[in-house]
């Protein structure tokens, strides 16, 4: 596998990848005691307003985004802290392990171990039981909405209070829905980054691309039962008003699905689960932006929540784009509108 990786110098990329996107070391923070632990192995950054609470405060697990192959607590040290500064909680940021070295589940995994592991030991952390919130931007959308299912039938430990999906890829069915089509090649998201990185983590490398961009890695009965959840049916029409246009299925190739079944299964794709699961999730705040690719995941996802009697509030960002959050005070600079996507999330906070 690592042969293949570098023969194609892939592990070049990544390393090269992951180097730029390291984060600097920031100094003391006046307003937060900020400790690095581990919960079951998995290595978290744990960040705690300094002033004094007239009760227990609110606990946010974070896992950050990056493709499930790049992204650290550093590189999102900054996010951290602004969350847990401008809502005054304890904030749990998880370094989950990444693919290709360590293949589906192993992030799914390590979050939800940590995640498990914090619920455990709430008190320690001065959390209030009944307000934990699962949170993640991206791939860490993915795994939050996976976690968030996951313990939704758990009677074992406190439930979550919410789960916040910034901008989550939910599902690896279909790379044609309108948002592929319209934001194909907008930035940060490619629409074949999307592919290689859902392959990469699945598997370790990135064979069949181009079957899974055409959609023949999933055999007709599936999409057939699939459909009702992952179809631009489902996409409010405003948002199939840019360049979208229907496209012929393809053919099937059984070979491939042979390689990537596993894309049907709720902890990878968790736009997947059943009605049983999702009617029992908790209230959801989903981000969009106009500009990204992953944007119909969120508008379908948004759509199963409510119509299994979720309470969801949704923000768009109509002049937003994939990781604009990831961006905040980044290198000096920073969009308005990726502020404006970080308060909101900060202000659903408060309501909780």
């Amino acid at each position: 596998q690592g042969r293949i990786l570098e023969k194609t110098g892939l592990c070049s990329q990544i390393t090269f990848g992951r180097y730029v996107r390291q984060g600097r070391k920031l100094g003391l923070d006046p307003k937060l005691f900020i400790q690095d632990l581990q919960f079951t192995e998995v290595p978290v950054r744990v960040y705690q307003p300094k002033a004094t609470s007239d009760g227990p405060r609110r606990g946010i697990l974070f896992f950050h985004g990056g493709g499930w192959v790049f992204g650290s607590l550093d590189t999102y040290e900054k996010v951290c802290r602004y969350l847990s500064r401008e809502s005054d909680s304890v904030v749990v940021s998880v370094q989950y392990r990444l693919a290709p070295e360590h293949k589906y589940p192993a992030a799914y995994e390590d979050c939800l171990n940590a995640t498990q592991h914090f619920l455990q030991h709430l008190e320690h952390y001065g959390v209030d039981p009944a307000r934990v919130i699962v949170c993640g931007d991206s791939a860490g959308g993915n795994l939050a909405a996976a976690v968030s299912q996951t313990l939704a039938g758990r009677s074992d430990l406190p439930k979550l209070r919410a789960q916040i999906l910034i901008y989550p890829g939910l599902q690896a069915l279909d790379f044609n829905l309108p948002s592929y089509q319209q934001n194909r090649g907008v930035p940060l998201l490619f629409r074949e980054r999307a592919a290689f990185f859902a392959l990469l983590y699945l598997n370790g490398d990135a064979l069949h691309m181009q079957e899974v961009l055409e959609g023949s890695h999933i055999p007709p009965d599936l999409r057939l039962k699939y459909r009702k959840w992952v179809s631009p049916d489902n996409i409010p029409e405003e948002f199939k008003v840019r360049g979208v246009k229907p496209l012929r299925p393809t053919d099937f190739i059984a070979e491939v699905y042979e390689t990537v079944k596993r894309f049907c299964e709720p902890n990878l794709c968790p736009l997947l689960a059943e009605d049983s699961v999702v009617h029992q999730l908790p209230e959801s705040f989903i981000l969009t932006c106009e500009y990204d690719v992953l944007r119909d995941d969120g508008l379908l996802y948004k759509k199963r929540l409510e119509d299994n009697g979720v309470r969801v509030t949704w923000y768009h960002l109509e002049d937003g784009f994939h990781g604009i959050i990831s961006l905040y005070d980044y290198c000096g600079f920073s969009f308005p509108s990726g502020k404006r996507g970080l308060d909101s999330v900060v202000n659903f906070l408060k309501s909780l």
